[in-house]
């Protein structure tokens, strides 16, 4: 890591330090990388898993389905594209887990907690554009996404650069406050939160990189 100011005394304030560019997680996982296929499934197996439970599967079924599904995104990782500005990994992998349980489900592959909402249910899945809204559980489970994402990208940043984004961005701190603290520019607090922020939606996907 490039410190571009380590040893710039606080009466030279400058940007804060940069990360080093690197592949994305969606990337390397492409690139057959195994480390990163085991950080993907492990970042986005709870939500699989409850959007299985949300989608009927019973309990016990619940990671055989997401195997499959897994398994499908190994196959179809390499036509994910994100062309427009709400297309994210985590949409495209809702999709896809959405598609093989309804064919499993249809199939008998995979038995529907119960049986007379089956038909709704599956009717609803198979809506080209089905309307989920985000209840409380997912969206503490997307959170946790987040939370585990920002541990894999802490360690591209050097100390003042996280400091600059974790305190202007989690903890809502005033940039020339947090400036002042760590002896840079106002712009430079806001040039570290971007930077890591950016890196954070490359991650996941959700950046055009991806």
């Amino acid at each position: 890591m490039h410190g571009v100011y380590s040893s710039q005394s606080r009466s030279r304030p400058a940007s804060v330090d940069s990360a080093e560019t690197s592949l994305t997680l969606l990337e390397r996982v492409k690139a057959r990388d195994g480390e990163a296929w085991r950080r993907l499934v492990g970042l986005y197996t709870p939500l699989l898993h409850y959007w299985c439970r949300r989608w009927g599967v019973r309990n016990e079924d619940v990671d055989d389905v997401a195997q499959e599904v897994f398994k499908a995104v190994i196959v179809g990782l390499h036509r994910f594209r994100r062309e427009g500005e709400n297309d994210s990994f985590r949409g495209w992998l809702h999709g896809v887990a959405r598609h093989k349980v309804l064919t499993l489900m249809r199939r008998g592959g995979v038995p529907a907690v119960g049986g007379a909402a089956f038909h709704e249910r599956t009717q609803f899945m198979a809506d080209p554009a089905p309307a989920e809204p985000i209840d409380e559980e997912e969206a503490k489970l997307v959170g946790g996404l987040y939370q585990s994402a920002l541990r894999l990208v802490r360690i591209e940043f050097g100390d003042r650069t996280w400091q600059a984004f974790w305190r202007a961005t989690v903890e809502g701190q005033p940039p020339a406050v947090i400036a002042d603290d760590l002896g840079v520019t106002p712009a430079a607090v806001r040039q570290a939160k971007s930077r890591v922020l950016r890196r954070l939606k490359e991650v996941l996907g959700e950046s055009p990189r991806s």
